[in-house]
C-alpha cells in the first residue's frame, strides 16, 4: 500500500510540474490570460484519465499535456486550443461525449475536440486503408476549424518524440506516415521547426544507423563550420552596425534528414553538400511597412562584401509561398572558396517561418486574438481539398497521392496571356494550366503557347512563363495525358472522363470474355475473370476487361491451360520475384519447395520481427520496386493473399503503404551468411584515358573477386558514363567495390542504383 501511495504522490508531482511549465509558457505569451478555464480542462482531463498508463509505463495525462505544451510554446496557439489539447483524447479514451465537454466548456472548445476525435476514431476492416480514411476526415474537419489540424500536428509530433516505447512495426508504420502526410502538412502550414524535427525523427527510427552516422559527421565537422560561420559573418555584422540595423545573425545548419535526402537525391556524399550551413539575417525594421524595402537594402550592402551567385536569388518576398513564408534567399561565395546560401527575414517573417499560420494574428492591427471564422489564408488550399474530395476516388492509395501532388509541392507564378498571375506547384505543364482554368480549356487542348512560342501539352511551365492555351473542339482526352500531367485537379478531370469513356470498353471485353468462355465450353468455370486477371498479372478486373477491349490482352490456348488448372509451377518465371542465385545448380525438387511462399496465419505475432535467412529466402516476395539485398534497412508487408513482400524501407512503394495499411507492416532483418548472391548495379562517370576499362575490371573482378555479368559504356568527348551489373553477397560488398573503384585515376563519380 505504501508503494502505491509513493508511487501516486511521485505521478502527481510529475504532473503537477508538467502543467505548471505550461502555465508558465502561457503567461509568457501574447496571448489573453484566462488562466481559469486551462485550469479546469488539466483537472477534468486528469480525473478523467486517471489510472490509465501509456506505453512508456508514465500517466496517460502526461502526452495531453506535451501536446498542450507544443501547441502553446512551439506552435503559439492560445487557451481555446492549449483547451482543447488537453481535452483531445477525452471522447474517444473515456465515457465523456462531445455533449458533456459543449455544456462544460462551450461549442468552440467541444467542436475541435470532436474534429479531433473524428480523425482518431472509427473502426477500419484490414482491408481497408486507415490513414487515408483518417486523413479524409481530417482535412474534411479543416474547414470548420484550423486549429484542429494545427493540434493533429502537435499530438502527431508528441507521438514521434516518445516513440521508442513502441515495437518496431510500429515504429515504421507511424514513422512512415509521419513522413508521408504529417510533414508535408507542416511544411505547408508553414511549421518549418515542427516540419524538420518530424521528418528527422522519422528518419531516425526508419534508418537508424544513416542518422546516427550523419549526426557523428555533423559533430565532427562542427568546430569547422563555426570557424568558417564567424569568418564569413564578421564583415556582415560591421556593414549591419555600420547600417544602424537592429539585428541577429543565426546558424542554420541542414538537418540528418535533410542531408541525407540530399545524398540520396544527388547521388553525393556527406562532403559533397555544400549548403549543410547558411547564415541567416533577422532584422527589426523601423517601419513594418517598409520592411520588404529593408531587406533589398541588407542584400545590396552583403554583395558588396561576396560575390552573389546569378542564379540563385530568390525573391519570397513580393511572392510568398502559399504557407506565408516570406524571406530573400541568396548564395553568396566566401573567402574560403564556399558557396553560402545567406536568408535575410524580418522577425515578423522569422516567426511566421518557424510557427506558420499561427503567427499571423499576432501581426494583424496589433489585436490579442486567436483564429476567427474568417481566416483568409487558407482559403484557396481548402477550396482545393473540397475539390478532391468532391471527386469520390476509387482508391484511397490515390487520394494520397493526389493530395501530395497538389497541396506539397512548391509553387511557380504563371502569367495569363492578359497579364493575371496564376500559382501554380512546381513541375506542372501546360495542361496542368489548361485544366486550371477551366476543364473544358483543358479536355479540348491541343498545345500552347508559352513567352508566344509553341509548345507541347507536356512542356513544364517554369516561374515567370506567359501561357495562352490552344484548343480545338475536334480534340479528346488521350490516356497518355495521365502520365505527365502533375497537378490533383488535372489528374481528378482527366482520370473522370477516362472512366466514363472506359465504361463501354470494359463493356466490350466483358463481351469478349463471354464469347471466350462459350467458344471453350469453360462459361462454367468459377472466377474466370478474377483467374484470367490475375494469370495476366492486372490487379483489378475492371482494368483486365479494359485491357481485353482495347486488345493489349489477347485470349488464347494459356488462358484456356489457366483456367483447367494445366498451368503448373511458377507461370511468371522465379526470377521476376527474387532477384538472387544461390551456389550451384539447384535440383527441380529443390525448386519445388523453395518456390512456396510463407502464408501469415491467423494468429500471427505482428510485433515480432521476421528474419531473412539464406535457407526461408525464397519465402518471401521480392519485389522489383526497390531491389534489397542484405544489409538495406527492410520491412516486410503482408499482402492480399497474406504473404510477405520484402521492402527498402525508403522505397517510394512502401511509403504508400505505411501511410495506408500501417496494421500489415512487419519489422523485417536479415540474418545472411554470404552464401546467396545478389544483383546489383553500379554507376561509373569519369574522365576517359587508355587503360580506364582495365583498371576497372582489374578492381572488380581480379581484387575483390566480383562476378561481373553485365558492362555498359558509352564516351563522349572524353567523358565516359557508365553502368556495371555485377553478383555481390550484401551491400558491403557493394561498398567495398564503390570505395576501390574510387581511388582509381580518372573516375569522378562511382555509385550504386537500383
Amino acid at each position: 500500500m505504501d508503494t502505491d501511495m509513493m508511487r501516486e504522490s511521485a505521478d502527481d508531482a510529475l504532473i503537477n510540474g508538467a502543467f505548471q511549465q505550461l502555465l508558465d509558457s502561457y503567461l509568457a505569451s501574447r496571448h489573453r490570460k484566462k488562466v481559469d478555464i486551462i485550469t479546469k480542462a488539466f483537472n477534468f482531463a486528469k480525473q478523467a484519465h486517471k489510472g490509465v498508463r501509456r506505453l512508456s509505463g508514465e500517466p496517460y495525462i502526461m502526452h495531453p499535456i506535451a501536446v498542450a505544451q507544443i501547441a502553446c510554446q512551439e506552435v503559439g496557439l492560445g487557451s481555446t486550443s492549449i483547451c482543447a489539447a488537453l481535452l483531445h483524447d477525452v471522447v474517444e479514451d473515456t465515457d465523456y461525449t462531445t455533449e458533456d465537454i459543449e455544456n462544460i466548456f462551450g461549442p468552440k472548445i467541444a467542436q475541435i475536440v470532436d474534429g479531433l476525435t473524428k480523425i482518431s476514431g472509427g473502426i477500419f476492416g484490414e482491408q481497408a486503408s486507415a490513414q487515408a480514411e483518417n486523413f479524409k476526415k481530417l482535412l474534411l474537419t479543416m474547414s470548420d476549424d484550423i486549429r484542429v489540424i494545427l493540434i493533429k500536428i502537435c499530438d502527431r509530433l508528441h507521438n514521434m518524440r516518445t516513440l521508442e516505447s513502441q515495437p518496431a512495426n510500429k515504429q515504421y508504420k507511424i514513422a512512415g506516415e509521419t513522413l508521408y502526410i504529417y510533414a508535408p502538412l507542416a511544411n505547408r502550414l508553414g511549421l518549418n521547426k515542427v516540419k524538420s524535427e518530424l521528418e528527422n525523427l522519422s528518419f531516425k527510427y526508419e534508418h537508424p544507423d544513416e542518422y546516427e552516422s550523419i549526426k557523428a559527421k555533423l559533430a565532427s565537422t562542427e568546430a569547422s563550420r563555426h570557424e568558417l560561420f564567424d569568418q564569413f559573418t564578421a564583415p556582415i555584422e560591421e556593414a549591419l552596425r555600420h547600417m544602424g540595423v537592429k539585428y541577429q545573425i543565426k546558424e542554420r545548419v541542414k538537418t540528418p534528414y535533410s542531408i541525407w535526402s540530399k545524398m540520396q537525391n544527388k547521388h553525393v556524399t556527406f562532403d559533397e553538400v555544400y549548403d549543410i550551413l547558411a547564415v541567416r539575417i533577422i532584422f527589426t525594421p523601423e517601419n513594418r511597412d517598409m520592411e520588404i524595402s529593408e531587406c533589398f537594402k541588407i542584400y545590396v550592402e552583403i554583395s558588396q562584401i561576396y560575390k552573389s551567385h546569378p542564379d540563385r536569388l530568390r525573391d519570397w518576398l513580393n511572392h510568398p509561398k502559399a504557407n506565408g513564408y516570406q524571406a530573400l534567399h541568396t548564395t553568396m561565395m566566401s573567402k574560403q572558396g564556399r558557396w553560402i546560401e545567406v536568408q535575410i527575414r524580418s522577425d515578423r517573417m522569422d516567426e511566421v517561418a518557424e510557427q506558420g499560420f499561427a503567427a499571423h494574428w499576432k501581426y494583424k492591427d496589433g489585436m490579442e486574438k486567436e483564429f476567427t471564422e474568417d481566416e483568409t489564408e487558407l482559403n484557396d488550399w481548402l477550396r482545393t481539398i473540397k475539390e478532391i474530395l468532391d471527386d469520390p476516388q476509387p482508391d484511397a492509395m490515390d487520394f494520397l497521392d493526389a493530395i501530395k501532388l497538389n497541396l506539397f509541392a512548391t509553387e511557380i507564378f504563371v502569367f495569363t496571356p492578359k497579364g493575371e498571375i496564376k500559382t501554380m506547384p512546381s513541375g506542372c505543364t501546360a495542361l496542368d494550366f489548361a485544366f486550371s482554368i477551366h476543364t473544358f480549356l483543358g479536355s479540348h487542348c491541343i498545345g500552347a503557347k508559352v513567352n508566344h512560342k509553341l509548345v507541347p501539352l507536356s512542356h513544364k511551365l517554369q516561374s515567370g512563363d506567359q501561357v495562352e492555351i490552344l484548343t480545338s473542339k475536334s480534340q479528346h482526352v488521350q490516356e497518355s495525358w495521365i502520365n505527365f500531367v502533375s497537378t490533383a485537379k488535372a489528374r481528378a478531370k482527366i482520370q473522370a472522363i477516362l472512366r466514363r469513356d472506359s465504361r463501354e470498353t470494359q463493356r466490350l471485353g466483358e463481351e469478349i470474355l463471354s464469347e471466350f468462355l462459350h467458344k471453350n465450353a469453360l462459361q462454367d468455370v468459377p472466377n474466370a475473370a478474377d483467374r484470367l486477371a490475375e494469370f495476366h498479372e492486372v490487379r483489378r478486373r475492371e482494368d483486365f476487361f479494359q485491357a481485353l477491349g482495347i486488345k493489349t490482352i489477347l485470349l488464347g490456348e494459356k488462358d484456356i491451360d489457366e483456367l483447367q488448372g494445366k498451368n503448373s509451377g511458377n507461370k511468371h518465371g522465379w526470377r521476376k520475384l527474387v532477384p538472387f542465385l544461390g551456389r550451384g545448380n539447384a535440383t527441380k525438387k529443390d525448386n519445388d519447395q523453395q518456390q512456396e511462399l510463407f502464408t501469415v496465419p491467423e494468429k500471427f505475432n505482428r510485433k515480432k520481427p521476421i528474419f531473412i535467412t539464406d535457407d526461408n529466402i525464397r519465402q518471401y516476395k521480392f519485389k522489383p520496386c526497390c531491389h534489397p539485398i542484405p544489409g538495406d534497412d527492410i520491412l516486410g508487408f503482408i499482402d492480399g493473399k497474406h504473404q510477405i513482400e520484402i521492402h527498402k524501407r525508403a522505397c517510394p512503394v512502401a511509403a504508400k503503404l505505411k501511410a495506408s495499411f500501417g496494421n500489415r507492416i512487419l519489422d523485417a532483418k536479415w540474418d545472411m551468411h554470404k552464401r546467396l548472391f545478389f544483383d546489383a548495379t553500379i554507376r561509373l562517370q569519369g574522365i576517359d584515358r587508355v587503360g580506364m576499362l582495365l583498371d576497372i575490371a582489374q578492381v572488380i573482378s581480379s581484387q575483390m573477386n566480383v562476378n561481373m555479368h553485365k558492362l555498359t559504356i558509352g564516351t563522349n568527348e572524353g567523358v565516359f558514363d557508365g553502368t556495371i551489373e555485377m553478383r555481390v553477397h550484401d551491400r558491403e560488398d557493394v561498398k567495398q567495390i564503390i570505395d576501390q573503384l574510387k581511388k582509381i585515376d580518372g573516375l569522378q563519380d562511382v555509385t550504386q542504383i537500383m
